[in-house]
């Protein structure tokens, strides 16, 4: 039986199939970003809102998926790909896209979650739960091979970022960039490229407004 949760649950599902987050899964079908993002599934008035059967369509040829298939996730046992005790430790957390992230608002000083327009994620029931993580979604080619368009970083403000790591870094100017810390001193930090046709960076720590490690990607 068709009802609302199982219509939205199928597409959930369809998205973490094939490592996306649900806008992830609507920018590969060519549909607006927003059109999944769970603050569209009910309107301001509370009742719900269904996609439509164009949507749908969509979704399922741009990953080669057959009605039946998307049928079958459904069902409430489709959703559910790791252990009970381990479903219990997820939970949602704040998501926004790279794009999203350099405008102002989003964030406070310390580079955590703050003001509204964020979307929401599920966390990994694999990692430890810790306050003022978040998720940010790779849009575009920048960050390829490593990271490609629709991929969830989550990333940690209060994590110590050595050599080596992988970092999100917000300038003061409001260019949000992942690369690899190389070198941080108390005047600057050296960033390498994630994609060879990026150059590296090098900042003054005043033009960093902040620097987040990196703790888990969706790849």
């Amino acid at each position: 039986m068709l009802s609302h949760d199982s219509i939205w649950r199928a597409i959930d599902a369809l998205a973490e199939r094939h490592r996306l987050s649900p806008s992830g899964l609507a920018r590969r079908a060519g549909l607006d970003p927003t059109s999944f993002n769970k603050s569209k599934r009910q309107s301001a008035d509370g009742r719900d809102r269904w996609p439509s059967t164009e949507s749908i369509s969509k979704i399922l040829e741009a990953t080669g998926s057959s009605l039946d298939q998307f049928m079958a996730l459904m069902r409430p046992a489709a959703q559910m790909s790791v252990p009970a005790d381990k479903r219990q430790q997820s939970a949602d957390i704040p998501l926004i896209g790279f794009a999203q992230a350099g405008a102002g608002g989003f964030f406070d000083d310390g580079g955590f979650p703050a003001g509204q327009g964020w979307d929401v994620v599920d966390f990994p029931a694999a990692l430890e739960r810790r306050s003022g993580i978040y998720a940010l979604e790779i849009q575009g080619d920048s960050m390829l091979p490593l990271y490609r368009d629709g991929d969830i970083l989550i990333v940690d403000p209060t994590a110590q970022a050595r050599r080596g790591d992988r970092v999100v870094v917000k300038t003061r100017e409001g260019e949000v960039m992942a690369k690899v810390l190389s070198r941080q001193t108390p005047r600057g930090i050296e960033l390498l490229s994630l994609n060879p046709d990026h150059p590296n960076r090098n900042f003054e720590m005043s033009d960093v407004e902040w620097i987040a490690r990196i703790i888990w990607a969706s790849q």
